[in-house]
């Protein structure tokens, strides 16, 4: 199936905005729905809405039966080795939050040291921050090369024996730079370390094996992979879960509650209080059958491809400045740039303005910002519904808008 033929399982892909056909290249902060995944979502509302785990009636066994199944799902589609390894949650934010909250906390003491990125998402700099701030860890940033990449040689000299936790992003949501993962988490283990994953910008564009990266941790959202928003997972190895202690408090978590103290189900319901996603995970599993039909080579390789395409076409634009590997092998389908003289915001407002919705901003990534040495930047983000009749109005698109600028001033 090629890309235009899946476009056409995209309902929301099919319209004009404002009088223009719509070309989206944001997918990097949410991917559009296809159809098959809101028919799943639309059936359980109509059909067997009920909460999971506690009724014996037809409804509830069918909802347990789907959101389970969603799990397993799941499971497989990372390669975790257990159901018990596939917490359900509401994204990579929570899903990280949760790792530095209940496994960095309680592990870490002063002296200790917890090992960055320049390059990561908010979600995966503040709750660092706040764990080095309540344990005295110490929290270091590994340096960049100059196209923004990771080099093993500066992993191996900012990994020390001191490091207890190496928390880096597979794929970068602004660079969009593939992260050598297994390579990093072979020298945090080596130096006694946990490795954990941002996945956010991965899962929905590369096969993922947890168990052949090794890493100990796997965070990753529903939303970016043609899922519905508010779900996702967190993968974690079991025996460091086990050791883990709940966040969340209330129903569904516990076995058994007495006066003065409770008890914990086991894995992985431990950490799912409260009604779960019970919708946005029978979603997910929708989302995983769709890509996996697909193929997440074919995908992998259709981005490699467009990528390539896009920076060969905006690279002959005048006055562009592209971040970033300028080889689409080394990079994912993400290409963020800076127009001369054009703020960021202005440069979407005007695509807008043809219907070219892109991303302007920081992205999340201020320190990255800051290395770059921009406020803000302008993203086009490509998933597997793109094609390169949406690069060329990309390009013509930032054509438009640089003669516009130009001829403002």
């Amino acid at each position: 199936m090629n890309a235009h033929e899946i476009k056409k399982l995209f309902p929301i892909l099919d319209q004009n905005v404002n009088g223009s056909p719509l070309v989206y290249l944001d997918s990097a902060a949410t991917s559009q729905k296809p159809l098959q995944v809101i028919e799943e979502i639309n059936t359980y509302y109509r059909e067997y809405n009920s909460n999971v785990h506690r009724g014996v009636h037809t409804l509830g066994t069918k909802a347990t039966d789907r959101y389970e199944g969603a799990r397993e799902k799941t499971r497989k589609f990372i390669n975790a080795s257990s159901i018990e390894e596939v917490i359900f949650l509401r994204g990579t934010t929570t899903a990280l939050n949760l790792v530095a909250a209940s496994y960095g906390r309680p592990n870490l003491k002063e002296g200790d040291e917890i090992v960055i990125s320049y390059m990561e998402h908010h979600s995966n700099v503040i709750p660092w921050q706040q764990v080095a701030r309540q344990t005295g860890a110490t929290l270091k940033y590994l340096p960049l090369q100059e196209d923004g990449t990771i080099s093993i040689e500066d992993v191996k000299n900012t990994i020390t024996g001191n490091t207890k936790i190496v928390s880096i992003m597979y794929v970068s949501n602004v660079l969009g730079v593939i992260n050598p993962i297994k390579e990093i988490a072979k020298i945090a283990h080596e130096n006694g370390a946990v490795m954990v994953v941002d996945g956010a910008q991965a899962a929905p564009h590369l096969k993922v094996d947890v168990q052949d990266l090794d890493c100990d941790f796997f965070a990753f959202s529903g939303h970016k992979m043609c899922g519905p928003t508010g779900i996702g997972a967190l993968y974690g190895k079991k025996h460091l879960l086990e050791n883990m202690e709940p966040i969340e408090f209330g129903g569904e978590m516990i076995d058994i509650v007495d006066l003065y103290e409770s008890t914990w189900k086991e894995l992985p319901w431990k950490f799912e209080g409260g009604t779960p996603i019970i919708a946005g995970a029978i979603g997910l599993g929708a989302a995983i059958d769709f890509l996996e039909s697909i193929g997440l080579d074919q995908i992998e390789a259709h981005e490699h491809k467009l990528a390539a395409y896009a920076l060969d076409a905006m690279s002959n634009i005048e006055g562009i400045k592209i971040f970033g590997p300028q080889s689409a092998e080394q990079r994912a389908g993400v290409i963020t740039f800076n127009l001369d003289d054009v703020h960021p915001h202005d440069v979407a407002t005007v695509l807008d303005a043809d219907g070219i919705a892109v991303r302007a901003g920081h992205h999340c990534a201020q320190p990255l910002m800051r290395w770059l040495n921009v406020s803000a930047t302008a993203r086009a983000s490509f998933y597997l519904y793109n094609t390169d009749e949406d690069i060329d109005k990309l390009v013509q698109g930032l054509v438009k808008t640089k003669e516009y600028f130009s001829n403002v001033f």
